[in-house]
């Protein structure tokens, strides 16, 4: 693994840490989430159909995010998730803190539809088993060359 690649990943997993961090609560407290959400005019029969979705979105689209491996759609799955979180909970009343690093996120989920395909997790690995490969071949065409 490159510097790039590396940068690339430690990034995707700090993107990604926040929702992550916020899976075990949605899912341990689920009815309390559920009334919660409920309170921001959201009708209660629809709230633990949302929080699932929530659930689902965070679960994959951080999967799917951090290993690369249809990074696209992990990136989207977080913003479907992110973008009305962010208007619902933190634009009325407007807490600028709480809005403002939502917003970073989205834009980080933003530069990561851009960087796609070249440093996921399964081309890293690819590339390892490529050169492991072509270092045994080398090894096996040096040792065969001198046996002869």
């Amino acid at each position: 693994m490159n510097l790039e690649q590396t940068k690339n990943l430690i990034g995707r997993i700090l993107i990604s840490a926040i929702f992550i961090y916020a899976i075990p609560g949605k899912i341990i407290n689920f009815e309390r989430t559920v009334d919660v959400i409920s309170n921001k005019n959201i009708p209660p029969t629809l709230a633990p159909f949302l929080l699932l979705l929530a659930i689902i979105c965070l679960i994959f689209g951080s999967i799917l995010f951090i290993s690369g491996f249809k990074q696209k759609i992990g990136a989207y799955l977080l913003l479907t998730f992110i973008i009305p979180t962010t208007f619902i909970f933190h634009f009325s009343p407007f807490q600028i803190k709480a809005f403002l690093m939502n917003a970073g996120l989205i834009g980080g989920l933003l530069l990561g539809l851009n960087n796609v395909g070249v440093n996921s997790l399964k081309e890293l690995f690819n590339n390892q088993k490529s050169e492991k490969k072509i270092v045994t071949s080398v090894f096996k065409f040096l040792f065969a060359s001198n046996s002869t």
